[in-house]
């Protein structure tokens, strides 16, 4: 067994998938979510969510579209929850019952992905932090499966090495303009949730079209996965 599997990996995600709904409301309202957790019970999923938004009034309206949701079961709520990593000046928790099989969870988890950070859902996405045992290649192959299975877009923002590790696999494989792109979006915090920076931004700083930047950021994350 080489090192790599050995210590395996820590994935950044960008997801979507239909019939989501912290993704519909997400995407319709101002507020976002965290999410803490899904459980099976009587056949239903029940996630532990942090609601979040800038304004008690936004803060209600968001909550207000997960209970009118159609993808809801019911919605109860746990109290205000004080944070300083949760964004937004106005926060609650809240418990969610849903159709399991609208969960992108157990994909994801039953192929070996644990979740190493709360899910965050903003703006009709998900961001996971996941760890899992593999090579960059079985990680690959593995979210095909799921990208077919749930029917759903699934980008990899970064690859690193686990907490306590070396940091980010080699890029060796990259090339000039794509090493030096990629670097520049880490420096920049392009990778962290939210972004410190935008495409547009990196885009102006290397004086390259965005629509260019992005390529070049999209080839040097499909290698560093091992798809090329």
């Amino acid at each position: 067994m080489t090192h790599e599997e050995e210590s395996g990996v820590r994935v950044s995600l960008d997801i979507w998938h239909p019939d989501c709904w912290t993704l519909e409301v997400t995407e319709a309202t101002d507020g976002g979510l965290l999410g803490h957790g899904v459980h099976e019970i009587d056949g239903l999923a029940n996630g532990r969510f942090t609601a979040y938004a800038d304004s008690t009034a936004e803060l209600d309206a968001l909550v207000a579209a997960i209970r009118d949701s159609p993808l809801t079961e019911s919605v109860w709520e746990t109290g205000e929850f004080e944070d300083e990593a949760v964004p937004g000046s106005a926060t609650r928790g809240i418990v969610v019952r849903y159709d399991m099989g609208n969960s992108i969870n157990d994909a994801l988890v039953s192929r070996g992905f644990i979740p190493d950070e709360p899910v965050r859902m903003q703006g009709g996405r998900e961001q996971w932090t996941v760890l899992v045992q593999e090579t960059r290649q079985t990680v690959h192959e593995r979210l095909e499966e799921i990208r077919a299975e749930m029917d759903a877009d699934i980008r990899v923002e970064l690859i690193t090495a686990p907490k306590g590790g070396s940091g980010l696999f080699r890029t060796d494989a990259l090339s000039e303009r794509q090493r030096e792109v990629f670097e520049l979006a880490r420096r920049r915090d392009y990778y962290t949730w939210p972004r410190e920076t935008s495409a547009a931004e990196l885009a102006a700083e290397v004086d390259v079209s965005k629509a260019t930047l992005l390529e070049h950021l999209r080839k040097a994350e499909s290698k560093l996965l091992g798809d090329d």
